[in-house]
């Protein structure tokens, strides 16, 4: 097997309340990304294959980065969290929040009731979006060298909370908690893809660049 860095997307458009709306970076957005690229190309980092989700921006990401030859996979696509929101809200009455206190207690809601399938007509279910995650990333990680994955953190957190046994009020703080393009590393070690990296923004720790730390 060989090592896996995921890569959140930059910054995208955080006013937004549907998937669509969010669905694009913001000038910053592409900004950090090309702080990324930057990073890893004077690194010398060494990644021969990448990969990255179908969303407009994981798109625009990997190529702000300037990566090249990125081969596009949905299943590496995030949680329709703004989707199942909004059914929640007209299935059960949780109001869907509009500051970001009331959505660090929103979204452990909404991880928790989808798990559990008490969502109805959902545009995936908890177990196939998990499946399609896992599924990608053995293909992935089965490939020769290392590879760099451009997606998002609720997938990212899914990721750990797979690896690390995570419960679910566990894994929807580790969301919260995840930067517009940062890095995260899964490594094998023995048969178990195990995380060695989370979170890392070295493009972004100059002092002129702190702005750029950004969650949302």
């Amino acid at each position: 097997m060989s090592h896996i860095t995921l890569i959140r997307h930059g910054q995208a458009n955080s006013a937004a309340r549907d998937e669509e709306s969010y669905d694009k970076l913001s000038p910053l957005g592409h900004q950090q990304a090309r702080w990324l690229g930057d990073y890893l190309r004077d690194a010398a980092a060494h990644h021969p294959r990448v990969y990255c989700g179908t969303l407009v921006r994981h798109v625009e990401t990997a190529a702000s980065a300037g990566f090249d030859d990125v081969t596009r996979d949905p299943r590496l696509n995030e949680i329709p969290y703004f989707t199942l929101a909004t059914l929640l809200q007209d299935q059960r009455g949780l109001q869907i929040p509009t500051d970001r206190e009331g959505f660090v207690l929103h979204l452990p809601q909404v991880f928790m009731a989808w798990a559990m399938g008490e969502i109805e007509e959902v545009p995936i279910s908890f177990d196939d979006y998990i499946d399609g995650v896992t599924t990608a990333l053995a293909e992935i990680g089965g490939g020769s060298g290392p590879a760099l994955v451009v997606t998002s953190g609720g997938l990212i957190s899914m990721v750990m909370r797979g690896t690390l046994g995570l419960d679910m009020p566990a894994t929807a703080r580790m969301a919260l908690a995840i930067m517009n393009t940062s890095m995260h590393r899964i490594f094998p070690i023995g048969e178990t893809m195990t995380p060695v990296l989370f979170n890392a923004v070295p493009h972004l720790e100059a002092p002129d660049r702190h702005h750029a730390q950004t969650h949302l």
